[in-house]
């Protein structure tokens, strides 16, 4: 897994690093503090998401993004488990379409891991970690040049398993 993350991230730094040069004055670092909602075979499992990026073009920037899950919920396996998503962490790269001044259309595509617990052994399918490749799309509105918000939906396909989770997640975003 830390492998594949690795290899991610270097990937993605390879080839922001053109870009990144032609645009060396224009880069657009932001943070961002997000709920995320997660639906992983009819479990509901909440989480605060942490995000931090950079747009290096109008069109292209790169995120990391950390949760700790907030919300677990029941689900019925041969018996009640309670299940509650541990904590999350991926890296992706971003693409932007601007539609004015103030709001950007974006999709993403990463790669991550997230881990999962219940106490019930009926219930495996959910406990512990699984990496994932992750690709979804969202919205941000900036209500000035600094502060804005930000709503996306993003669906995790794990690996090795037939595990996959849409998140949906709205939060404030501060660009620096």
């Amino acid at each position: 897994m830390k492998t594949l993350i690795a290899t991610t991230l270097v990937a993605g730094s390879v080839l922001a690093v053109p870009m990144f040069a032609q645009a060396q004055n224009s880069t657009d670092v932001y943070g961002s503090v997000n709920y995320g909602q997660t639906r992983t075979r009819g479990a509901d499992t909440g989480a605060i998401q942490g995000r931090v990026g950079a747009k290096f073009t109008p069109n292209f920037g790169v995120e990391g993004e950390l949760a700790g899950g907030v919300d677990g919920d029941t689900v019925y396996a041969p018996g009640a488990a309670k299940v509650k998503m541990e904590h999350q962490a991926a890296a992706y790269a971003v693409g932007y379409l601007p539609v004015s001044p103030n709001l950007d259309l974006l999709a993403r595509v990463g790669y991550g891991t997230t881990k999962f617990e219940t106490k019930n052994p009926a219930a495996t399918d959910f406990d512990g970690s699984r990496e994932s490749w992750n690709y979804g799309v969202g919205a941000e509105y900036k209500f000035d040049g600094k502060n804005g918000i930000r709503a996306d939906w993003t669906k995790s396909e794990y690996t090795k398993s037939d595990l996959s989770s849409n998140t949906v997640s709205v939060g404030y975003v501060r660009h620096f």
